[in-house]
């Protein structure tokens, strides 16, 4: 992509190109003597004098405005950079730094500013959403003029109510699973007329207490189970997303059967599974007992063939329910749509057929009752239910 708008300058159809992001903080030295042809480049976080430049540019003051890249009904709200951990198959520590919290002002300021603008699906991310205020040992911020801890669940508490005045939905993505996060659940029991949804992104990425060792993960897969289910006693309508590695090094046919177990009985909603990949500087590649990709192919084939059988029994079980959805986009007779379970882009979508004779018209943010018709695996048809009188 570098190299394509370095074309562009030199053909004359953009004025500058510089480059900003992970790959510019790691590299810097070296992509600036094998792409001399970029103006500048910057770190992660050198946002000021990027601004600061492109005034110069284009010779006038830039205002600090969040421009939306999503589509206007729903935005990405970042509550932190960089993280505390230090798995041994990732580089974002070194790529991103530590866990830095924003100050909780500024997230709550920045989640009213996107509803008010109309907004009305929050996903709040981060590369560890559970540490939040962890950095800054929670101390006490100001929003409204009221002191509030900088603590996750604070502040999800503050979102749902935000969220439940404007009728919009908020979701939680990249909860590591701390003991803490069972404060959450209650919050998502009741969010049809808005707030967080019964949904969590927990990336497991395996169950074997050796293989979580490995990598430098806590607890097992005994004890992400009991938790699952007690999430589910207080909240069963909870969607639960993850990722899991294949073929992680040292791992053994054992211990990859024992995580094709532990999803048998997890019956999680959503799953994503990647073979293992040595990711240049990941201290996961000194370990001994690298596996071939043939295998680690493998393993996460079978590992994804299970879950789609889990996937199509759970999916089976939301027919003939009625849902509240969101629309993405309308489509001849009907429209493109999501429920609490799907998180745009990642997960799957409603088919939302309209009735003959409904001539209310739909639009992108709208929230809808649909009865659930048909399901695959991934994927939900249903009918538009008019609204009760």
């Amino acid at each position: 992509m570098i190299l394509e708008l370095c074309q562009a300058k030199e053909a004359g159809r953009i004025r500058q190109v510089y480059v900003m992001g992970c790959l510019s903080e790691r590299f810097f030295k070296e992509l600036g003597k094998e792409i001399p042809q970029v103006d500048k480049y910057y770190g992660k976080f050198n946002w000021t004098e990027l601004i600061n430049d492109l005034g110069k540019v284009y010779q006038r003051e830039h205002e600090y405005e969040r421009r939306l890249t999503t589509p206007k009904h729903y935005a990405y709200l970042k509550i932190s950079e960089g993280c505390g951990h230090r798995c041994t198959f990732c580089i974002i520590p070194d790529l991103r730094g530590p866990l830095q919290s924003y100050p909780i002002g500024q997230v709550l300021d920045d989640a009213e500013r996107l509803f008010q603008s109309g907004v009305k699906e929050l996903m709040v991310i981060s590369q560890d959403t559970g540490a939040y205020g962890l950095d800054i040992r929670y101390r006490t911020g100001f929003w409204g003029g009221r002191p509030l801890k900088s603590n996750v669940l604070g502040m999800t508490r503050q979102l749902d109510r935000l969220a439940k005045r404007y009728g919009a939905w908020v979701r939680l993505h990249y909860i590591y699973p701390y003991p803490h996060i069972d404060d959450l659940i209650p919050l998502m029991v009741d969010s049809d007329e808005g707030g967080v949804v019964p949904y969590l992104d927990i990336p497991f990425q395996h169950a074997h207490p050796d293989v979580l060792r490995r990598m430098k993960r806590p607890a097992s897969g005994e004890k992400h189970l009991e938790r699952i289910q007690q999430w589910r006693k207080i909240c069963p309508d909870l969607a639960i997303r993850s990722t899991f590695i294949a073929g992680f090094p040292g791992e053994t046919e054992e211990e990859f059967q024992y995580l094709l177990d532990f999803l048998k009985e997890a019956q999680l909603d959503r799953v994503g599974c990647f073979a293992y990949s040595p990711v240049e500087g990941a201290a996961a590649n000194e370990l001994p007992g690298a596996l071939p990709e043939a295998v680690r192919e493998e393993r996460r084939g079978r590992l994804m063939e299970l879950q789609e059988t889990i996937s199509h029994e759970r999916m089976q079980q939301k027919v003939g329910r009625t849902l509240r959805v969101i629309v993405d986009e309308t489509v001849r007779g009907g429209a493109v749509a999501r429920s609490t379970a799907d998180a745009p882009e990642i997960d799957g979508v409603v088919y939302v057929r309209k009735p003959k004779g409904n001539r209310k018209k739909l639009m992108p943010g709208d929230f809808i009752d649909i009865e659930v018709m048909d399901a695959d695996a991934h994927d939900l048809w249903g009918e538009w239910l008019p609204p009760a009188r």
